[in-house]
């Protein structure tokens, strides 16, 4: 079956991005758990991975919300990466309860900036905008209407 997942990449700091995210929305790394730069087999005529890069993160992979996989790497600068951290990636969610909305919304702006609280909107959604600690942009949509 087909799925869509979303791809982080960080300079150095994945595996505390993902601690972070766990600690957020619960369950484990799966995928074989977190592989390493460290892991990956030498091979012949093939780039070296420097000794202080063998502890950062090859690939890590974690479960979110309504079956979504959030992904991760580190990409260093001695491998050729330059990241760049920009507003061009939101991960959107869509909790089923404004009280799940609100639990997360809190616990990933925190340490963050929150960009819009949450507030019903015209279109009828709970809606609010934060950036986490990492630099992550989330956007929250909650469409359950309030009890009467």
């Amino acid at each position: 079956m087909a799925k869509t997942t979303t791809y982080l990449n960080f300079s150095r700091n994945t595996e505390e991005a993902f601690l972070f995210y766990k600690s957020v929305f619960g369950g484990e790394f799966s995928g074989g758990g977190i592989a390493r730069l460290g892991d990956i087999p030498v091979m012949e005529g093939g780039p070296q991975i420097a000794e202080a890069d063998k502890h950062l993160i090859m690939h890590i992979e974690l479960p979110i919300t309504g079956g979504h996989l959030l992904m991760g790497t580190d990409a260093p600068e001695s491998m050729g990466f330059n990241v760049i951290q920009g507003n061009n990636v939101h991960l959107c969610l869509d909790p089923d309860t404004r009280e799940e909305t609100k639990k997360l919304f809190d616990a990933l702006s925190a340490g963050g900036t929150v960009t819009m609280e949450l507030a019903v909107m015209f279109w009828g959604a709970y809606y609010g905008t934060c950036t986490d600690k990492f630099g992550i942009h989330w956007m929250f949509n909650c469409t359950e209407k309030p009890s009467e």
